[in-house]
């Protein structure tokens, strides 16, 4: 899959000139072997752990009495934006976010060159909906799982639209220090969605959640219905 892709991005990159991302436009391969898909997806996912991580840390703020929101964030969604933070170390790329556990001041703060505005305004819009109700916030938390899952696994919706190809990640690479570290990730996610889905139906009734990114067949999957 990867080979077949790369193939491809000279052409994209060039008829997306000025729209393409810094990442997309460098197409040479780093010196540790990933290219710049890989490259620019584990950046991209650098950020998207801590977008998790600090909208649960904000819900947590909003509804001190529903402990899934602290407990998910200040156990695995830190060490999820730790791991990767630590595989980009390891693979000698920049880190969009160096100051991600300089909390609380990091929080909302997105400083990648690519990625950063669109981290920015999610972390803003998922939080403001939570604000409507413990409920709503119950929701964002799986909406973030689903999405979570599916831009590990398959490819984020916004870096397909900037060229990159629709599949971007786990189901991309074959480097087995990335794809080790995001089945991990999506295993994390599945346990998360089973638990905000379990605080949700406590208020709305035993499968009734409805699906908000993946398809309803895929959560009914992974929550065993």
């Amino acid at each position: 899959m990867k080979t077949l892709i790369a193939m491809t991005l000279t052409a994209a990159a060039c008829t997306l000139g000025a729209y393409s991302s810094n990442a997309l436009a460098d197409e040479s391969v780093t010196s540790t072997g990933l290219d710049a898909v890989e490259a620019s997806h584990l950046t991209f996912m650098r950020e998207e752990e801590k977008l998790a991580r600090d909208v649960y840390l904000t819900l947590a703020n909003m509804y001190p009495d529903q402990d899934v929101f602290n407990t998910i964030a200040t156990t695995s969604e830190q060490t999820h934006t730790d791991t990767l933070r630590d595989k980009l170390a390891q693979l000698d790329l920049p880190d969009p976010n160096p100051d991600t556990n300089d909390l609380p001041a990091s929080i909302g703060v997105f400083l990648g060159e690519d990625w950063g505005w669109y981290f920015t305004e999610k972390f803003h819009a998922l939080t403001s909906k939570a604000k409507e109700s413990e409920l709503a916030a119950l929701y964002v938390g799986a909406l973030i799982e689903e999405l979570d899952m599916n831009d590990i696994g398959v490819c984020p919706q916004v870096m397909i639209d900037a060229g990159y190809p629709e599949v971007c990640g786990l189901e991309y690479t074959d480097e087995s220090v990335l794809i080790n570290a995001y089945r991990s990730l999506i295993d994390g996610s599945e346990n998360h969605l089973r638990a905000y889905v379990g605080q949700i139906e406590a208020v709305i009734g035993a499968g009734n959640y409805e699906a908000q990114y993946l398809t309803q067949a895929e959560v009914d999957a992974i929550l065993g219905r």
